[in-house]
């Protein structure tokens, strides 16, 4: 643990002055995380038996709560020294970098609220810790790396990218020939996406946005901006609380999914007029723009599940606005010229994890998502990146299937296995009718 750490005073989330106050609060966070999180508990013991990280440094930008420190203390506990910081200015539960803060072998710079300079300060800060396997949850610790401390680069085994913006970063990267070491996309791997994007951002979205404005969806129009994993996703979740759902989209085969499944698909112009609430869940820039803001009505909800705060313009907003005032916590309202207000939540940054009353995705999807981290770093570690060159690489299957069989252990649920038989057959060409 860093001396000179300062992460987690003020403990902005508790209300709590004291940081040994703040890391009891953080403690029970995490301890209560932990109870429903069974993959990491299976794998934890296995790395405290084998500590198969053993002389690694891990650093992590990462959203640091409660999910995220019991996979923290996972690595810890298999052997390796961890640093941490945020990778979105608004995620960090500062309880909880406290209380990681005071384990031995973490040391937590992370800190809510912080500015520019202060959140890149702080990956700096983790760098100095000479990592040797990065995990990355949006890619500006691995950015920061390839820019600034290209000294690290001989000595980095290779990395974990967590979410889609991270990925699509990463493959731009990589196409360039920019990238110089392995990275596994973790959020590609279907225990990852097919459940933490689609469930975990889902829930964890319109979940915050209820609590963030004490508002109902039932009866409202909601209107959700692309149809991958996490549009599909929240869509899905609005539809079951009785919303009227309109997407939009720029992949015609995408948008042909999601009228087949029922929804309304139309253009972010045509529905400016129509929606209610807007959640971006894009990964782009600018998907709502002075065009779209100028055809709402009044007291819309505008919230993003993308990643970065650029897919609501703000600045475009904040020119058309004559007036801004904070609604509610966590709700800032743009007056028009006409008396309309539009609604931005969690200053367009991830609603899910910035809102004042963010808590994340359930326990029990990251329990999945973080399982799959730590079989990839446990991976790296193993073969010292050896066996796999420079670039994006497919977590390996074999991994994606230990997680989910840890998983449906912990649950007790049994499945059935394929017999010689059924083997042989599958894996032939000349079985016909």
């Amino acid at each position: 643990m860093s001396e000179t750490s300062d992460a987690g005073v003020g403990a902005v989330r508790t209300r709590l002055d004291d940081p040994e106050t703040a890391a009891e609060e953080g403690h029970r966070k995490i301890a209560w995380a932990r109870q429903h999180m069974p993959i990491l508990a299976e794998l934890r013991e296995t790395f405290e038996r084998e500590r198969p990280l053993a002389g690694e440094t891990v650093g992590m930008a990462m959203h640091v709560e409660a999910k995220t420190a019991v996979l923290t203390e996972l690595l810890a506990a298999g052997g390796a020294e961890v640093a941490i910081t945020g990778c979105n200015p608004l995620s960090t539960h500062d309880d909880v970098s406290a209380a990681l803060d005071t384990h031995d072998a973490v040391t937590s710079y992370a800190k809510r609220g912080v500015d520019d300079d202060g959140y890149y300060a702080a990956i700096e800060a983790v760098l100095e810790h000479d990592p040797t396997i990065t995990v990355d949850d949006g890619m500006d610790m691995i950015a920061a790396i390839h820019q600034d401390r290209p000294d690290l680069l001989d000595s980095v085994v290779g990395g974990c990218e967590e979410t889609t913006t991270g990925v699509h970063r990463l493959r731009a990267m990589d196409a360039e020939g920019e990238l110089a070491y392995p990275v596994f996309a973790v959020n590609d791997t279907p225990v990852k996406r097919l459940f933490d994007n689609v469930h975990g951002t889902g829930e964890s979205s319109l979940a915050n946005i209820a609590m963030t404005t004490n508002l109902s969806f039932a009866g409202k129009t909601v209107v959700v901006a692309g149809y991958g994993d996490c549009g599909r996703g929240v869509a899905k979740k609005a539809s079951g609380q009785n919303a009227h759902v309109i997407v939009t989209e720029v992949d015609p085969r995408r948008a042909l999914e999601a009228h087949m499944e029922g929804y309304e698909v139309t253009s972010m112009a045509e529905a400016a007029a129509e929606g209610d609430v807007f959640i971006t869940t894009t990964g782009n820039r600018d998907v709502i723009t002075t065009e779209h803001f100028e055809r709402m009505h009044d007291g819309v909800l505008l919230a993003n599940a993308g990643h970065f705060d650029v897919e609501v313009n703000l600045d475009q907003l904040s020119e058309l606005a004559v007036n801004t005032h904070e609604a509610r916590d966590g709700v800032r309202a743009y007056e028009l010229p006409d008396g309309r207000q539009l609604n931005v939540l969690a200053e367009g940054r991830l609603v899910n994890l910035a809102s004042p009353t963010a808590l994340g995705h359930p326990a029990e999807v990251m329990d999945q998502s973080f399982g799959v981290q730590a079989v990839c770093v446990r991976e790296l570690a193993a073969t010292s990146g050896d066996d796999y060159e420079a670039g994006v690489h497919e977590v390996p299957d074999r991994l994606d299937r230990e997680v989910a069989k840890t998983k449906l252990a912990a649950e007790g649920i049994d499945i059935d296995e394929l017999s010689a038989e059924q083997e042989a057959y599958m894996n032939s060409w000349d079985h016909g009718t």
